[in-house]
Parts: C-alpha cells; sequence; structure tokens
C-alpha cells in the first residue's frame, strides 16, 4: 500500500484560537474545513495574521490584487505549482478555486503537461507558460520569450506576473518543507 508521508510540521490544532479563527473564516467558506497548508502557517500564529491581514493572503491565494484576470492568474499559479512540482498547492487549487476562474477541466489537466497543447491556449498564455517554466526551472527568461511576452503584456503586468510565480515558488517551498496532508474537498 502506497501511503504519503506524514505531515512534518503538524497543522494547528482545532478548535483555532479565537484571532486566528477570525482570520481563517476571512478565507475559507462557512462550513469548508481550513486547507492543511492554512492550517501550518497558523501554527506560527502571528505570521498568519500578518498574511491575512496585510491582504497578502485572501480568499483567492496569495497576492490577489484583482489587476489580472482571473483565468490568467488562475492559470500562472497552476503552471507554477506543476513546473515547481508542488503536488499540494495543485491539488487545493484545482479541487477549490479553478473551475470558478474560468479554466476548463481540459486546461487543469493540460497544465501538469511539459508542452501545453496550443489548441486548449491564447497564444499569450502560451508565452506565460514559457515564462513561469523559464523563470522557475532556471531563473532566466529567454529573449524569445521576451518578445512573445511583449506582444500582449505591458511591463507593470510582466512584473506582478512574475511576483505571482515567485509567490507560488514559495509555497511549494513552503509545501516540501511542511509535507501537509492532501486536502480533499472532494
Amino acid at each position: 500500500m502506497n501511503t504519503a508521508p506524514s505531515p512534518r510540521i503538524a497543522p494547528q490544532s482545532q478548535p483555532l484560537p479565537a484571532d486566528v479563527a477570525e482570520r481563517m473564516a476571512r478565507l475559507v467558506p462557512p462550513g469548508m474545513p481550513p486547507p492543511q497548508i492554512f492550517l501550518t502557517v497558523a501554527r506560527h500564529a502571528e505570521l498568519f495574521k500578518e498574511m491575512v491581514d496585510s491582504g497578502f493572503l485572501g480568499p483567492t491565494g496569495l497576492a490577489d490584487h484583482k489587476r489580472l484576470a482571473p483565468a490568467l492568474r488562475e492559470a500562472i499559479v497552476l503552471r507554477t505549482c506543476s513546473a515547481a512540482r508542488c503536488d499540494y498547492e495543485f491539488n487545493l487549487h484545482e479541487q477549490t478555486i479553478s473551475r470558478r476562474m474560468g479554466l476548463s477541466s481540459a486546461q487543469i489537466g493540460d497544465l501538469r503537461e511539459a508542452a501545453p497543447d496550443a489548441a486548449l491556449w491564447a497564444p499569450e498564455l502560451l508565452a506565460v507558460f514559457r515564462l513561469v517554466d523559464g523563470l522557475v526551472e532556471r531563473l532566466d527568461v529567454d529573449d524569445a520569450t521576451w518578445a512573445a511576452l511583449r506582444e500582449h503584456f505591458d511591463e507593470t503586468a510582466l512584473l506582478e506576473i512574475t511576483q505571482l510565480v515567485g509567490h507560488y515558488t514559495g509555497v511549494a517551498m513552503l509545501a516540501a518543507l511542511a509535507r501537509p496532508a492532501l486536502d480533499r474537498y472532494r
């Protein structure tokens, strides 16, 4: 029998302390159990509260300031999770918000592929996926990718996209450290 490894950092036990519970309620719909990674970060209550209070962590993920189209943002998150080999976060988004943000089941599955299917994506998304792959895998942006990106995005959007990739690469690092149990929302 193949079993997942135990978490290295146990999630915060419930019931949550009142101040942590109040922040968690801002993130998670009533009746839905909190994601394991939220409970893991909540072990450091001050950090968790700071992340929520600052708006860095919100109901649709990290640093969602509503400047990127929801489907674009979610595709970037999932592609980053795939490139960073973070099954935990990919699974969490796929189960909870990816479809609500506008991605189809075929697109979600395709984001795990080494070469996304051009029939499923607009040219600007294919360029963004090359950016994500280059940043996560090589910390590099080749000139051809830059040229393709500039056909579709201004510099401010590219700065925000790059920060989003960095934030979710950080989540992959946290998941690698803590090894949270997979969430089961289905």
